[in-house]
């Protein structure tokens, strides 16, 4: 079936029909007004060339020996490759019934034999316009779809573009600040704990200061990396929070679970043996990193929950490096957390 039809073809017609005579005059009309015309005598054979090669139009006559045209559309309309084809009945039967079960069965209109060449030949035109307007319509349409799924696809990697950190492909600061935000008031609601990791990278610039930028630079993509093998969970955020500073979001998690983390953090950094062998530390690469864990309230603001992290990191750091602190009410800056080492 041609989408489109060129200058010399103003379409594909196939006739069916069982009297010779009739067929010989069908196609000497159509030919003659630059239709590309096909002729068959019978349902079956009218059925077999539709499938192999779908025409743009099908002149059916309702009476024949084998099938009669009625079934003929019927089946014609059951199989995918020729539902949408129009036929248009060409039959001596004149009462409504036989005009009304043409319809019914699929076809698109009716003309009654003996019929007027000018009359077969606007009825013919019309259907295959609305046809080929039918495809234009379809095809602005498919295309439309395209376009809305190629947009939406861009705006997706857009949005994660804004929100992932150009060096490290974690989340940034600013999808940190409104992802914590939103989590907040979330588990507020929820009455569920918040855990916040606050992980600054021990002794960096000095990192920097012997190795190079670029060893810096690969330093804090595999930092980032093993982060995100630490958290298990789609919900939980790594993002990078600046410089050299990592944080990590654990919604609907204990101080214990966030301790955990922590820890399977500081195993599987010292597994990678980041090399630093100017770091009064560790002969690797290690982590200071602070806890704060709470049931957030919305009289509260999510800076609190920050604050305490960042008192709890600075502990961490007083202690040593190379450890994890959880905040407690009762530490304040330099007051007594739970700590960890490795």
């Amino acid at each position: 079936m041609s989408d489109f039809y060129p200058s010399d073809n103003r379409g594909d017609i196939l006739i069916v029909d069982d009297v010779p005579e009739n067929l010989q005059v069908l196609f000497a009309m159509l030919s003659e007004s630059g239709y590309e015309v096909r002729r068959v005598i019978n349902g079956k054979q009218a059925i077999t060339a539709a499938q192999v090669d779908p025409p743009d139009l099908i002149l059916l006559d309702i009476r024949m020996p084998d099938l009669d045209g009625y079934t003929v559309c019927e089946k014609l309309k059951s199989y995918s490759e020729t539902s949408e084809i129009p036929v248009i009945f060409l039959s001596a039967l004149d009462r409504v019934l036989d005009k009304v079960k043409a319809f019914s069965v699929g076809g698109v209109d009716y003309i009654t034999k003996p019929f007027q060449t000018e009359e077969v030949l606007v009825r013919v035109q019309t259907q295959l316009t609305i046809q080929q307007q039918k495809k234009l319509l379809e095809r602005e349409i498919s295309e439309r779809k395209k376009a809305e799924i190629a947009l939406q696809e861009a705006n997706q990697k857009l949005k994660k573009l804004a929100n992932l950190d150009g060096l490290t492909q974690v989340a940034n600061r600013r999808c940190f600040d409104e992802y914590f935000e939103s989590e907040w008031r979330r588990l507020a609601r929820d009455r569920h704990p918040l855990a916040l990791l606050l992980c600054d990278v021990d002794r960096f610039k000095l990192y920097n200061d012997t190795y190079g930028h670029l060893a810096g630079d690969d330093c804090l993509r595999t930092i980032a990396e093993v982060m995100t093998q630490a958290v298990r969970r789609p919900a939980d955020l790594v993002a990078r929070y600046g410089g050299e500073e990592f944080a990590i979001v654990l919604p609907n998690t204990p101080e214990r679970g966030a301790l955990r983390v922590a820890e399977r953090l500081q195993n599987l950094l010292r597994k990678r043996r980041l090399i630093h062998d100017r770091s009064p530390v560790s002969d690797c690469v290690t982590l200071s990193i602070g806890i704060s864990c709470s049931i957030p309230t919305l009289d509260r603001s999510p800076q609190t929950a920050i604050a305490q992290a960042d008192s709890a990191l600075y502990r961490a750091k007083d202690d040593g490096r190379n450890r994890f602190c959880s905040y407690s009410p009762e530490m304040g800056r330099l007051g007594e957390g739970e700590i960890g080492r490795i």
